[in-house]
Formats: structure tokens, C-alpha cells, sequence
């Protein structure tokens, strides 16, 4: 999201506008305080925080972290950014987890696979590098923008437009895959606990989990498992996700350290996960 482009909603708009820009503009002035007020006000203008308040206070220090991002959020800025998506992740961040993937399962023996379900698919970057191996190939995102975009590609079986945690705990009765991605989800995600879980429930036995996650130096959790970064996005520790995994009667196949993508020309540093259900 960007200056002029505040967040939508039935709500005074004007008023939003003027404060989701100021804010913007002393978070960038370096004027934490200041941004923090303007931030508050922000969110009590707009209480479902599609501006993404709450993770912005928390990235300057000024506000708790909090358990995940606002879903509506994620939604819009998705949705504002869908255009665009594949050419500033891929061409300008150097944005390559679907591919890294793709390489690792390969590398590991890993497939080829009966059902597949990618979540938080976006525009069909990772559908497009696991439909070789995928015998049926499902996507779903909460940005319906993306999941349009996601059907050009003509790479899924089927598409929904959903929360990832809401269409597993929706999915019929015994419906099971055997092999779940999510990439770039986890760092829109604080406490992964729920949805770790519900992924795991999902599986056939010996089935896969693969994701990707942001973490930051030992230091900056301070003594958290998880964290918002300088970028807005959640950091996580690898005892954590190691943590979660086990506690999910998960198996860690791999944990590789990776760079998953650059931004203001910085290396972000994470890891690329997956899991085995005994």
C-alpha cells in the first residue's frame, strides 16, 4: 500500500486518507511517536485495520505484536499490488521460494504427488512449478484479484478465494492431501500454531507440508518466538518452527537456511520447510 492509495471501507474516508498518509510520511521521517499517533488513529477510524496498523506500530517498536495480520489487511494489499505482483517479487526482489521448492522436493526424492493444496497460491508462482509433479492441483488465496490472475495461468485444477486457515477447518470430512505448500504465507502469520496444525490434520500419513518463513538475528526476538521486522512482515525463530512442527506430529525433513528475497537492495534472510506426517 502506498501513499494515496488508503484503505477502503464504509467509513470516513477522508479522514482515513489524511491520517494513513501522515503516518506514513513520519514513519518515513523517522518521527516514531508521532507516526505511532497517527497509526492509533488509523485504527480507530478503521477498526478491521485493512491499513495494517497494528503490524506497522509494532515493526517501530510502538505496540504489541501481534498474533497474525489483519486478514482484511492482507486482502488489500494483495489485492492493490496483484497487478504488479510477479514482475516487483520476482524481477526487482529476487523473489525465487517456488522454485527453490520445487528443487529441494526434487533433490530429496520427494514426489510425484496425488493431491496437491497451495495456499496463499497468489498468482500461481508455485502451482506453476509443482504442476508437473501434482496428479490434482488445488489453489487458494484470501486476495481475489490474485486467485483471477492465479486462473489465467491455467495451472489449477481448481481455485477458492479464502483464508488458508478457514479452508482447511472447512474442508469436507476425510478429505486429505499429500502435500501442502505455503509460501510467502508464514511471514503475514505471528503464532503458527493453527495453522500448522490444521495442515497437518489435512494430510495423508507420510504426506508433506512445505513452506517458507522471514527470521531476523537471535537478538531482535528478545526472547519471542516470533517477531514483526523493519518491513512489516513476522519473523520467526528456528526453534520455534521446529517447535511447531514436532508439537503437530510433524517430522522436519529439511530446514534450510535461504535468502528469500532483497528489499531496498538487503538480503532477507529465512527458511525453506518440509515436514513429513508419520
Amino acid at each position: 500500500m502506498t501513499v494515496g492509495d488508503p484503505p477502503k471501507g464504509d467509513i470516513d474516508e477522508d479522514r482515513l486518507a489524511e491520517a494513513y498518509n501522515r503516518a506514513l510520511k513520519l514513519e518515513k521521517s523517522g518521527d516514531f511517536d508521532a507516526a505511532a499517533d497517527a497509526y492509533r488513529e488509523v485504527l480507530a477510524l478503521d477498526p478491521v485495520d485493512r491499513g495494517g496498523a497494528a503490524v506497522r506500530l509494532a515493526s517501530m517498536g510502538r505496540g504489541a505484536v501481534p498474533e497474525r495480520a489483519p486478514e482484511a489487511y492482507v486482502e488489500t494489499l494483495f489485492d492493490q499490488h496483484a497487478e504488479v505482483f510477479d514482475n516487483v517479487l520476482v524481477e526487482q526482489l529476487g523473489y525465487a521460494v517456488p522454485v527453490q521448492l520445487r528443487h529441494q522436493l526434487a533433490d530429496l526424492g520427494l514426489g510425484p504427488f496425488g493431491r496437491v493444496l497451495d495456499l496463499g497460491c497468489g498468482t500461481g508462482l508455485t502451482g506453476g512449478e509443482l504442476r508437473p509433479r501434482a496428479e490434482f492441483l488445488v489453489g487458494v488465496d484470501v486476495s481475489e484479484r490474485m486467485v483471477e490472475l492465479a486462473d489465467e495461468r491455467e495451472v489449477y485444477d481448481e481455485l477458492y478465494v479464502d483464508e488458508a486457515l478457514r479452508f482447511l477447518h472447512a474442508g469436507e470430512e476425510g478429505e486429505r492431501w499429500d502435500l501442502i505448500v505455503a509460501t510467502d504465507v508464514m511471514p503475514y502469520l505471528g503464532d503458527l500454531e493453527p495453522l500448522i496444525a490444521a495442515m497437518a490434520a489435512r494430510l495423508d500419513a507420510g504426506g508433506l507440508i512445505g513452506f517458507s518463513t522471514e527470521t531476523l538475528e537471535e537478538e531482535v526476538f528478545a526472547g519471542r518466538d516470533f517477531t514483526v521486522g523493519r518491513f512489516q512482515r513476522f519473523a520467526h525463530r528456528e526453534a520455534y518452527l521446529l517447535r511447531r512442527l514436532s508439537g503437530a506430529g510433524l517430522e522436519t525433513v529439511l530446514m534450510e537456511p535461504i535468502t528469500v528475497r532483497h528489499e531496498q537492495g538487503l538480503p532477507i534472510a529465512g527458511h525453506l520447510v518440509i515436514a513429513r506426517k508419520g
